[in-house]
């Protein structure tokens, strides 16, 4: 766990907020950024700086909130108190006391604030040192509605807040970001001396600077330029620019390491990506969970891959999905996916496979050199080398309670609209003809034909409209 002088770090993130402006039923701190909660996104940071403990202060929507927060696979044990009313960040942190330890630093973060960097964090956590008080700063050019950062040459002396300060505290460009680290037992000791005498009166947290400076405790600012990482959402319209400037800036990296975006500005990650070289990835692609594309894999425009392995020369042409969910999907080197395929859970897909067309593949292994180029099913199938399977056929897997496979053996070639109905196997090298419906197992070598007799009726007539009366 990061420590500084053998001091443990405790996290608390201030989650307890209406957030009105976001106009959504949603609490403010489950809106999605990157496809992510955006308290998600504090406490992943968190578990960078290897925290002791995380405590979490809940309010509006906290039944809703605090399940995200406890489930199973957390990132790091939370503990969530409630504040309840709302009285200002200094009440919030106030509920917070009783599960922090006195021989920690504590930072303070906040779960609207999404983008804040781990490497961030540390410095400012090494700012504070253990005995100091340390304040996250950024110079805004507008710094309206932010608390400014009043100084003395370079000691800074306190924190006022927009609507209580002067005119010529109101023209300071350097502001609070609302991320600070704080010895605890000095944070505990400064609560307990709040008030509300302000003008929103509330119980402000940035009056624990003063308080420092009140006890001869240093207050040092960590002053930073990338306003990303203390941006606040508020609103959609905020939510909106911040994810668009995450990626373009998620889409710069990659292009940094040699990928090939067609336009950055059309590009959306919402998970992990990791490029081989030599990747192109065409405009409007979405990647979610975690996609590995090999080395020369090229993606066409409009795809959506989820949970994917891509391996070496892949093409994966315009309009495909990918969703490997929890059972991963994984395609072969030189595969031809697309476009308009459809790959889901369990769909395995070896060298020079080719997939077509409003072809859908769902937990099936396909061989290498195995193609289903257009218009068909496949689904808890195992699929031979070289095997053709024909447009408008599928697998007929589930009887209405349970599902069973297929099995294609290699070189077998399955003609256009037929139903393989599993349990079934057909034998290596055998064709099936167009048409077929096959309920029992074929031979190897066979050709199979299973459908009903061709009757044509000579000066056949069609029925007749009955006049109107």
């Amino acid at each position: 766990m990061t420590r500084v002088d053998s001091k443990p770090v405790d996290v608390v993130v201030m989650a307890a907020g209406k957030g009105t402006r976001m106009k959504s039923r949603v609490p403010k701190v489950l809106q999605r950024l990157a496809g992510v909660p955006l308290v998600q996104h504090v406490l992943n940071t968190a578990a960078q700086l290897q925290a002791r403990s995380a405590v979490v202060i809940t309010g509006h929507g906290a039944d809703q909130v605090e399940p995200l927060l406890l489930a199973p696979g957390q990132v790091l044990a939370v503990q969530c108190v409630r504040q309840e009313p709302q009285l200002g960040t200094g009440h919030a942190v106030q509920q917070a006391l009783p599960a922090l330890a006195d021989d920690g630093i504590v930072v303070i973060l906040s779960g609207d604030v999404p983008l804040t960097q781990a490497d961030t964090l540390q410095a400012l956590i090494a700012q504070c040192g253990g005995d100091k008080l340390a304040l996250l700063t950024i110079d805004f050019a507008d710094p309206t509605g932010y608390g400014r950062i009043v100084r003395d040459g370079p000691k800074v002396q306190a924190i006022v807040e927009q609507k209580d300060a002067s005119e010529a505290q109101r023209q300071i460009n350097e502001v609070y970001s609302g991320i600070m680290a704080v010895p605890a037992r000095q944070l505990k000791a400064w609560l307990a001396r709040l008030d509300n005498k302000n003008a929103q009166g509330e119980y402000y947290l940035t009056d624990v600077v003063k308080f420092a400076v009140a006890d001869g405790v240093s207050v040092v600012a960590h002053k930073i330029t990338d306003a990303l990482q203390v941006a606040g959402i508020n609103s959609p319209v905020q939510l909106a620019e911040l994810e668009r400037a995450h990626q373009l800036r998620e889409a710069h990296h990659l292009m940094e390491q040699g990928v090939r975006l067609k336009d950055p500005g059309r590009f959306d990650l919402r998970g992990q990506l990791d490029c081989a070289q030599d990747v192109e990835i065409d405009v409007n692609c979405v990647f979610e969970g975690r996609v590995s594309l090999g080395e020369g894999v090229k993606i066409g425009a409009n795809c959506v891959i989820a949970n994917c392995r891509i391996e070496a020369g892949a093409v994966i042409h315009p309009f495909t999905h990918i969703d490997g969910e929890k059972l991963g999907v994984s395609v072969g080197e030189g595969a031809l996916i697309g476009p308009f395929a459809r790959l889901r859970p369990g769909a395995q897909l070896g060298a020079e496979v080719h997939i077509g067309n409003f072809v859908e593949v769902k937990n099936s292994t396909m061989a290498q050199g195995a193609k289903a180029n257009h218009l068909a099913y496949l689904g808890d199938a195992t699929v031979g080398e070289r095997v053709n399977y024909g447009a408008g056929s599928i697998t007929a897997n589930y009887d209405g309670a349970n599902k069973h496979r297929t099995v294609i053996e290699a070189d077998v070639h399955i003609g256009s609209n037929c139903v393989l109905v599993a349990p079934v196997t057909i034998g290596a090298g055998g064709t099936v003809g167009g048409g077929s419906t096959i309920t029992k197992s074929t031979e190897p070598g066979a050709l199979s034909v299973a459908r009903g007799k061709q009757v044509s009726i000579a000066n056949w007539a069609r029925p007749a409209k009955k006049p109107k009366a």
